[in-house]
C-alpha cells in the first residue's frame, strides 16, 4: 500500500515469503502495467573478461514466473525484458526468440506460439530489433548464425534472449550461472504498474542490495 500510494519509489519482497504470496499481492495491490497484462521476470547475466569479451552483459527471460506462455505472453516477456536491459546497462537490446529450430528448419506445432509472438512484437514494437524462432547458437554466433540464418536481423549478436517456456529458461540460467561462470542478478519482476522485486527465500544481504541498485534504476 505504501509503493501504491508513493510513498515509497519500490518494494523488495521474498526473504520470508514465497514467490506466489509476492506475486498474489503485487498483483492484486499494485495491478499490472499499462499495456502489459503479463508479469513476468528476466536475469541478468555477466561474464569474467576472459570469458565472453564481445556479450558481457546478456538477459534471460521468464526463467521464474509464467510456466507455459502463450504468444501474447511471450510478445509482453520480449518487449518489457527489451525496455529493461535498456534502462539497466544502456544498451541497444537485440531479442532472440529461442526455439530448437532456425526459421523453420524443423516442424513442430510447438513452433506456432514463438512465431505468432515474433509477429506481434514486430507489430507492437517495429523499431525493436527482434527475430525468431531461433536456434541459441544461431541467436548467439556470429559464424553459425550466417550458415543458419544469413539473410536473419539478429547476426549472432543477441543479447535478449527469449525462452519458450519456464522449463527451458529456468534450465537455462542456472547452467549458464554453475557451468558458463556468470554472476547471475534476478529474478527482476517486470510487468507490474509499479517496481516489485521478489528475493528467494535464501538470499544474502548482498542479494538485497544488488536487488536496491537494480530496483533504483527501473
Amino acid at each position: 500500500m505504501l509503493l501504491k500510494k508513493n510513498y515509497a519509489d519500490g518494494l523488495i519482497a521474498g526473504s520470508v515469503y514465497s514467490t506466489s504470496s509476492v506475486l498474489r499481492n503485487a498483483i492484486s495491490v499494485i495491478g499490472t502495467a499499462r499495456n502489459c497484462s503479463s508479469v513476468s521476470s528476466f536475469f541478468l547475466f555477466t561474464f569474467p573478461e576472459r570469458h565472453v569479451h564481445r556479450k558481457k552483459i546478456i538477459a534471460y527471460a521468464d526463467c521464474g514466473v509464467i510456466p507455459d506462455p502463450d504468444a501474447n505472453q511471450l510478445s509482453d516477456i520480449a518487449i518489457s525484458t527489451s525496455e529493461n536491459f535498456r534502462k539497466l546497462t544502456g544498451i541497444i537490446p537485440r531479442v532472440a526468440f529461442l526455439s530448437f529450430s532456425t526459421k523453420g528448419s524443423a516442424k513442430s506445432d510447438s513452433l506456432n506460439k514463438i512465431t505468432e509472438a515474433v509477429k506481434l512484437t514486430k507489430k507492437r514494437k517495429p523499431k525493436l530489433i527482434a527475430d525468431g524462432e531461433l536456434q541459441f547458437d544461431a541467436a548467439f554466433n556470429k559464424d553459425v548464425a550466417g550458415r543458419k540464418d544469413p539473410d536473419g536481423i539478429i547476426k549472432g549478436e543477441a543479447n535478449v534472449f527469449i525462452f519458450p517456456d519456464l522449463n527451458s529458461g529456468n534450465i537455462a540460467y542456472k547452467i549458464t550461472e554453475r557451468i558458463g561462470g556468470a554472476s547471475a542478478t534476478g529474478p527482476v519482476l517486470q510487468g507490474l504498474s509499479k517496481p516489485v522485486m521478489d528475493l528467494s527465500r535464501g538470499c544474502s544481504a548482498e542479494d538485497i542490495f544488488n536487488m536496491s541498485l537494480i530496483i533504483s534504476n527501473i
